[in-house]
Parts: C-alpha cells; structure tokens; sequence
C-alpha cells in the first residue's frame, strides 16, 4: 500500500500538457482573428475615403462639340377628309308593339279512375252479347225475308192456279169491250170447296159479272194450295176478260 501512492502523480502530466497546448492554441486563433477583423474594417474605410477625395478633385469633363443637323424637309398636310354626314335618326315605328300575350295556363288533365278488371270483362261480355244477338237479329231478319219472299211467291203460284181454273170457265158475252174488272169474294173450306161467291165490285157489265160468277162455282173445289199454311179461307179475285 504504500509504495502505489508515488506512481499516480506521474501518470497525469501528459494530459496536463495537452490541455495548455490546445488552451494557448485557442488563445492565439482568437487574437488572430480579432487582429485581422479589425484591419479588414480600418482598410475598407481608407479606400470609400480615397474614392471621395478623387471625384472632388477631377476637373469636368469637356461638353462634345454640338452637331450640325440638316433641316427636315416640309411636308405639306394632307388635305382633311370629308366630314361624314349625320345620319338620320331611326324612325319610331308607327304601330305600337303589342305585349306579348301571357301564354294560358295548360288545361288540367283530371286523372282516370282505376280501371276495374271485373267491370271491363262485364262490359266485353255485354258487348260480345249484343254483338251475337245483333248478329241473330240480322240472321233472323234475312231468313223471315226469305221466308215471306217464298210465301209470296208460292201464294202467287196457289192464286195463279185459282184463277186459271176459273178463266178457263168464263164465256166472255159477245157485247162486253174494252177489259172491264170485276171483284168476287169467295169463301171456301180447306179442301178447297165453295161456300159463298159474293160481287164485291162490278166490271160496268151485268152479263160479264154473271158469266165469271158461273165460271168461279162451275171451278168447285177450287185448287189446295201446296203448303197448308197458305190456305186462306177468304179470297178476293179479280178478273178481266182480256188478261190471260
């Protein structure tokens, strides 16, 4: 133990030195650039002083010697143009511009009531049953036409042969001229026998209204008609001596 404690002190003295050397080398970098900062500025000062002494010194400069210059040629001014004519004023139209008619409010459209699917087939099949009936009135109408057509015919065969029977009766008197007619109603059974001739309307002529009806009641029966609902139990006649 007490031979360790001389041997610290020397081991110390190397760092010692360095720390003056870097102390002592701060110093002097501090002063030099004190020393040159300041000789940088007192220089800067003498030559902004020595510029100013010179410019006061310098005599003036000499003024150029003027230059002659060769008068501009005259120009004569152009003539001065026409003064354009005023223009007339615009004319106010005569007839006043009417205001626009304000346009009309579109029409309202009231909305349609909603469709009912049962009263649309109601009303196609009401429209399908009058269609069908009108269809059965038209077949109907046209078959009656027909129908009375043909009965008129065969009413006029049925007569016709009446009448012929009886013409092939009659013996015209010799007196008779001209083609007189006479009418008789003769009333008869389904078998076409004669009960009652009657003169409805005579022909002007007594002889000729007694010869046809001698001729009609000679004609018993008369003819039957072809179908039993033209039979008619009252017939009219007419006749005229000169038809065939």
């Amino acid at each position: 133990m007490g031979e360790e404690s001389p041997i610290l002190p020397r081991a110390n003295k190397p760092g010692k030195r360095i720390s003056i050397a870097l102390a002592i080398t701060v110093h002097l970098l501090l002063a030099a650039f004190l020393f040159y900062g300041v000789r940088w500025q007192t220089k800067a000062t003498d030559v902004v002083e020595v510029e100013l002494v010179r410019a006061t010194a310098e005599p003036a400069a000499t003024p150029p010697a003027p230059v002659a210059v060769p008068p501009a040629p005259t120009v004569e001014p152009p003539p001065p143009a026409p003064k354009p004519e005023p223009k007339p004023a615009p004319r106010k139209p005569d007839i006043a511009i009417k205001e626009k008619e304000k346009p009309k409010p579109p029409p309202k459209v009231e909305p349609k009531p909603p469709v009912n699917p049962f009263q649309e087939q109601l009303k196609r099949e009401l429209e399908q049953t009058n269609q069908r009936k009108n269809a059965d009135n038209a077949l109907r109408e046209a078959a009656q036409k027909q129908a009375s057509a043909a009965r008129d015919k065969a009413m006029t065969d049925y007569l016709g042969r009446i009448r012929g029977k009886i013409r092939g009766n009659i013996v015209v008197p010799p007196e008779v001229k001209g083609n007189p007619e006479a009418v008789f109603d003769v009333t008869q059974l389904p078998s076409g026998e004669i009960l009652t001739v009657r003169l409805k309307r005579s022909s002007g002529h007594a002889t000729l209204d007694a010869a046809i009806e001698r001729a009609i009641l000679k004609s018993n029966p008369l003819p039957k008609p072809q179908a039993a609902d033209l039979f008619s139990r009252s017939l009219e006649l007419h006749f005229r001596p000169l038809d065939d």
